[in-house]
């Protein structure tokens, strides 16, 4: 899958391009916008990005485990040259290797907290502008649909191309939806 990026102003506009797509068979999950005025985002019924994936507290919690990864080896290390582990056994200097692990990783993400999402601080100009931006996540046989919908729209910017969410998370969150519209 590929995620595409446009940037537009108006949110009117943003609804009609995600109702086209959706009626062209793309799934809601694959369809994203992210904007600083969540209630506008919210009263134009589009499906806006969670406030968590703003943030960057997954992807500094990724960089905090493998820091705590090193520290905990270099831990583990320390203690087989010192010879410790003959004394008292491998076990208190395991834990304190597992301690040190989730430490660093729960440190990355409470720094993440304070971070805006490594994949949209590009955006972070036209977010300050009122700007919004709309992502959408197809894979290459649902190309023609995306193009063929934006011919319509000309007010929208591309801004360009990256990875999108793998196709299994967007499976689960379509998996989900279904459920909660079927269950009670």
């Amino acid at each position: 899958m590929k995620r595409f990026y446009f940037i537009s102003d108006d949110l009117d506009d943003l609804e009609a391009v995600e109702t086209e797509l959706e009626a062209d068979g793309i799934a809601t999950e694959q369809i994203h916008v992210l904007s600083l005025d969540d209630a506008e985002v919210e009263a134009h019924h589009l499906h806006q990005v969670q406030a968590f994936m703003k943030k960057d507290v997954v992807h500094s919690a990724e960089i905090g485990a493998l820091i705590g990864l090193v520290v905990s080896a270099a831990a583990l290390i320390v203690v087989y040259l010192a010879g410790w582990y003959e004394v008292i056994g491998w076990v208190p200097f395991i834990f304190l290797a597992v301690i040190l692990l989730g430490f660093c990783t729960w440190e990355g993400g409470l720094i993440g907290i304070h971070m805006p999402n490594s994949h949209f601080r590009g955006f972070q100009r036209a977010l300050q502008q009122g700007r919004h931006i709309l992502f959408v996540d197809i894979d290459p046989e649902e190309e023609p649909v995306l193009k063929s919908t934006l011919a319509r729209h000309p007010k929208l910017e591309s801004a360009g191309t990256g990875s999108s969410s793998p196709r299994w998370i967007i499976h689960l969150q379509r998996r989900a939806r279904d459920f909660a519209h079927w269950a009670p």
